[in-house]
């Protein structure tokens, strides 16, 4: 006898629906064999001055548990990106930064991490490169990370910040490897309170995270004190929910309550809230990332349906791959034009929908 909840059987019903050989599963497999079919000779995809633009790749695959020969050269080119100061990138000093060190970095080390095929060395001389890179003070970018550790000017932001704490959460039990000295960590309080900055207050967007305080092109309003307020948008405030996950806040803190009230107000798969098509791929992903790192399988949607996201979100995805097994988007806002980008992103979202 089935004693499933009726809801719960529909969902799992549902689910199975999209997940056969013209589902997820085979969603799945031809994206992996576009990315394997689009590997450079030398192991790179799309930029070898990005290495996270290979690790992205790298990542979406060692989930998929497939393309064993391409996971071992990308992993072999991402490695051989890794600086004496245990940095993942390559140095532009013209640029005033170094290569977009931050984001790389992290991005990196994740998926060094989720493939297996990195020496605990060299992860843990990347996780010394992140927490150097956390900004301290006493200002409001205190706590925050930005794309650089060298940079012409102090900078943070949430995409960057939530890229790091991932990491280093995700890498946490590496530290059981270190031998010799302390241990290396952030300071996540400094971390939360970065966040926390970002997350709105009140408004139609209370709950709902900022990029930055700083960046016009995050979406700006005035309030009525003639004070400029970012406002909210959607890939942010998931990654302000990953960030929270990350620093272990569990759905019953109120900064974490408040942000998934913010997302499952403006629940959608049509678009990134806030910024239309720009960065769509990319909110697909996050969203994923943190609805898992919550715990959360149902949301609840303004109009008060129950919104199973795993399901909704593989049929959106199944929808909209391409003929030749990748994904893109039309707005190249973010790289998004990149089908490389985009297909990592959308394999690595579907690999935690059939969790």
């Amino acid at each position: 006898m089935n004693t499933q909840k009726p809801s719960l059987f529909f969902a799992a019903a549902l689910f199975a629906s999209v997940c056969g050989a013209s589902g997820v599963e085979g969603a799945i497999g031809r994206g992996a064999e576009y990315l394997i079919s689009s590997q450079s000779a030398e192991g790179f995809w799309s930029d070898p001055q990005m290495p996270a633009l290979t690790a992205l790749p790298l990542w979406a695959l060692s989930g998929a548990g497939v393309g064993a020969d391409a996971c071992r050269k990308a992993a072999g080119f991402v490695l051989s990106t890794q600086r004496d100061d245990g940095g993942f990138y390559v140095p532009k000093p013209g640029r005033g930064g170094s290569g977009l060190g931050n984001y790389n970095t992290a991005v990196c080390l994740s998926a060094l991490f989720e493939s297996g095929l990195a020496p605990a060395g060299a992860m843990l001389k990347a996780r010394e490169y992140i927490a150097s890179s956390q900004l301290s003070g006493d200002d409001t970018m205190a706590g925050g990370f930005g794309y650089d550790k060298i940079s012409r000017r102090r900078y943070a932001d949430l995409s960057n910040t939530s890229y790091a704490l991932d990491a280093m959460a995700r890498t946490s039990s590496l530290e059981e490897l270190r031998q010799g000295g302390k241990r290396v960590d952030i300071d996540w309080d400094a971390a939360i309170a970065f966040v926390e900055n970002l997350q709105k207050k009140d408004g139609d967007d209370a709950g709902g995270a900022a990029y930055n305080e700083r960046t016009p092109q995050a979406g700006s309003e005035t309030n009525s004190a003639g004070r400029v307020s970012l406002r909210a948008y959607g890939s942010m405030s998931y990654a302000a929910v990953l960030s929270m996950c990350s620093a272990k806040l569990d759905r019953s803190d109120p900064r974490v309550r408040n942000a998934l009230g913010y997302c499952e107000k403006y629940w959608t798969l049509d678009e990134n809230p806030g910024m239309g098509g720009q960065g769509l791929y990319y909110y697909y992903d996050i969203l994923a990332r943190a609805l898992s790192a919550a715990g959360v399988d149902e949301i609840a949607s303004a109009d008060g349906r129950v919104i199973r996201w795993k399901s909704e979100l593989a049929e959106k995805l199944v929808s909209l791959q391409r003929d030749d097994g990748s994904w893109a988007n039309g707005n190249n806002r973010f790289w998004e034009a990149d089908p490389v980008l985009c297909t990592s992103f959308a394999m690595i979202a579907l690999e935690l929908c059939r969790q």
